[in-house]
């Protein structure tokens, strides 16, 4: 009976709680945002709450399973998440059903991205090989292994092309990397080199202005209307454009929900999935916004807390991925919704639409749970 009951004292309830009102909310906006659409609101609330319902399972499952034993089979889970990538490239779906990027495939009636899948395969084995090696992480010869083990996933990711979904790899396993103490130097080392592409970035940015036309390649399109949406009005800028008038439009209260103007009149594209936020900027303005950004702040402040106290470097290590994964996507999604980023085509944590991108969500938060259940050992501040 003890035992029962700590184990229940280690359960993050705020977590848990904080993530079924993010998909409440959730709910509530791909209403709205898909309500004027040919189908109706239907069939995107079916797969977003059939997908909650899947995930919500899963989650339960996770948090009464030893995530230790994720870490034994580090190297088969890496195996099956490399084939996924590599099959996605040589079978992927039509691509005149889904444009260029060779990102989906199918099992039967299902589509997904495998590389959605892959967050987990790749944090998990990244997670355990790192702790394995910890120990002489900082000797050159260990830290190119471990980033040559980390980045291969990222290449066939890279070969899609899905760079907005590379981006987020990058960056989580460049946190988790951090975190788990590496040297000073290599961090110098790393900013250095961003620098100086910044640089370089900025000078080919300049000669590429000087003779610049829309639509040659649309990676170019995006940064270009980044920094001038107006050059290309009615393609590559106009979805910017319009995020941000709908954003600005909704001011303090927004015009009310189911009463957007860009939202309900279709002028917004996307909008039940990258551009989702703009729909909530509308239609409940800054306060709505705000409330989002609460609950994401509670979200992210309890998975860091998890990482922090975690038993082990390898739970540390996947709560960290996890925690940049999600901080990722909320930083890029708003900021690309704003103008503020490139758009880059990364949908907003619970709230976009997407059952696969539902459900990912959720193992995420059962992962962290049941890293959470072992916490109150030590301190992840021993291990840097």
């Amino acid at each position: 009976m003890f035992k029962k009951e700590s184990k229940l004292k280690r359960f993050d309830f705020v977590l848990f709680f904080t993530t079924i009102i993010l998909c409440v909310f959730g709910f509530i906006i791909i209403n709205s945002a898909t309500m004027s659409k040919i189908s109706g609101s239907e069939p995107y609330l079916k797969t977003q709450i059939a997908a909650f319902g899947i995930g919500l399972a899963v989650l339960l499952v996770l948090v009464m399973i030893d995530y230790d034993i994720y870490g034994t089979f580090y190297i088969p889970i890496y195996g099956v998440t490399v084939i996924l990538l590599v099959y996605v490239l040589i079978n992927p779906v039509s691509a005149s059903e889904w444009g260029d990027v060779r990102s989906w495939i199918s099992v039967g009636p299902i589509v997904f991205q495998p590389s959605e899948l892959a967050k987990f395969g790749v944090i998990i084995s990244v997670s355990k090989y790192i702790d394995i090696n910890k120990e002489n992480l900082n000797d050159p010869a260990v830290l190119i292994k471990v980033l040559i083990f980390a980045f291969f996933p990222i290449a066939l990711i890279l070969m899609q092309p899905d760079f907005g979904t590379a981006m987020v790899f990058i960056f989580f396993i460049a946190v988790m990397i951090f975190v788990a103490g590496i040297d000073r130097k290599y961090i110098i080392t790393v900013m250095l080199i961003i620098l100086i592409l910044l640089i370089v970035g900025l000078v080919l940015f300049y000669h590429i202005m000087q003779d610049y036309t829309p639509n040659e390649d649309y990676r170019i399109d995006r940064i270009v209307t980044f920094f001038y949406p107006e050059l290309d009005p009615e393609d590559t800028g106009y979805q910017v454009i319009q995020s941000k008038t709908a954003i600005g439009s909704g001011m303090l209260y927004g015009r009310g929900l189911y009463n957007g103007v860009q939202n309900q009149l279709g002028y917004l594209p996307t909008k039940e999935t990258d551009f989702i936020f703009a729909v909530i900027g509308e239609e409940l303005g800054l306060i709505g916004g705000l409330f989002l950004l609460s609950l994401y702040a509670i979200l992210l402040n309890r998975l860091i807390r998890i990482a922090k106290h975690s038993s082990n470097l390898f739970g540390s290590l996947i709560v960290t991925g996890i925690a940049s994964m999600q901080f990722f996507h909320i930083f890029e999604n708003i900021g690309m919704t704003m103008g503020l980023l490139p758009v880059t085509g990364i949908p907003l944590p619970f709230i976009s639409s997407g059952g696969t991108f539902m459900l990912i969500n959720m193992v995420s938060m059962g992962l962290a749970l049941s890293v959470g259940m072992k916490r109150g050992k030590v301190d992840l501040n021993d291990f840097m």
